[in-house]
């Protein structure tokens, strides 16, 4: 069974997904990587790599 305790376990099933032709799947998984890295330099990188629009609901 798979964990999801670090981003690069989110980084690593978003890089998945997109191999397997789901891209919003893998940049929903892309977006959680991103936000729970603590340098914002990492975090716009791994945003770039998955483009597209945010498909979250905020508020």
């Amino acid at each position: 069974m798979r964990t999801f305790d670090r981003p690069s376990d989110y980084l690593d099933a978003a890089r998945e997904m997109a191999d397997s032709g789901r891209s919003t799947l893998a940049r929903m998984l892309a977006e959680e990587a991103a936000d729970r890295t603590p340098d914002p330099t990492e975090a716009a990188r791994i945003r770039a790599e998955f483009p597209g629009r945010s498909l979250r609901s905020e508020g």
